[in-house]
């Protein structure tokens, strides 16, 4: 399927699939979204602890994966950090994004390169506080149990991917938390609210980010 790579409303890049007039992120805003739904509402839920377990699904370009590094930094929290994609993206697209330079973040321009060059099927240690493990897999071949603390749900959405968010994949992600843990997603879909509920989680709604009028947080 083409990609293309476009900038979102607050300069930041993203990909665009034309066949599905859908992005990576907001057409809104790539790095506003990714702070509010998953830094905000997601990581910070957790910013008293010392250490935590991160699942996204939907790696991507990366950007949650970073914005997490650069956060996690001044929280001094140790994060091991999981990322699944079943469609890597290029090495020509990683160079079109504009992440680092909009963050204004250059110092780290080597660690969010590292991200992507890192070997998949493998734990890799980023820096001495950061690890990540990038899986080659589709969503629905996720087995995890009692592994995760937060879950960055982060799937293309449901009006070209319905699959992606049944009560079947659900119950995956119910599994792959611990107990108390969070997923955080940008969809605020009713179907989406009660195929999470239908599993045992306990879900809020929330303000969304830019463009967005609500997002979910599902609790176990």
């Amino acid at each position: 399927m083409k990609r293309e790579i476009i900038i979102t409303s607050d300069g930041s890049t993203t990909i665009h699939l034309p066949e599905w007039n859908e992005q990576y992120h907001s057409k809104h805003g790539a790095i506003q979204e990714a702070y509010h739904v998953f830094i905000k509402n997601g990581l910070y839920q957790f910013d008293k602890r010392n250490s935590i377990n991160i699942l996204e699904i939907g790696f991507g370009t990366g950007l949650n994966c970073f914005i997490t590094f650069l956060e996690t930094k001044k929280l001094s929290m140790q994060i091991d950090y999981t990322g699944i994609e079943a469609y890597p993206i290029k090495e020509e697209e990683i160079e079109k994004l504009n992440y680092v330079q909009q963050l204004g973040v250059f110092e780290h321009k080597n660690i969010f390169e590292s991200l992507h060059s890192s070997t998949w099927e493998q734990q890799t240690r980023i820096d001495p506080t950061f690890y990540l493990t990038k899986r080659n897999q589709f969503f629905d071949q996720i087995d995890d149990d009692n592994v995760f603390d937060i879950i960055y749900f982060d799937a293309f959405g449901a009006r070209v991917q319905p699959e992606l968010w049944t009560v079947s994949i659900f119950e995956k992600m119910y599994h792959a938390l611990k107990p108390n843990g969070v997923l955080v997603t940008y969809s605020a879909k009713g179907s989406v609210r009660r195929a999470m509920q239908e599993v045992g989680f306990t879900v809020e709604k929330l303000p969304g980010p830019p463009g967005k009028r609500e997002m979910l947080r599902a609790t176990k």
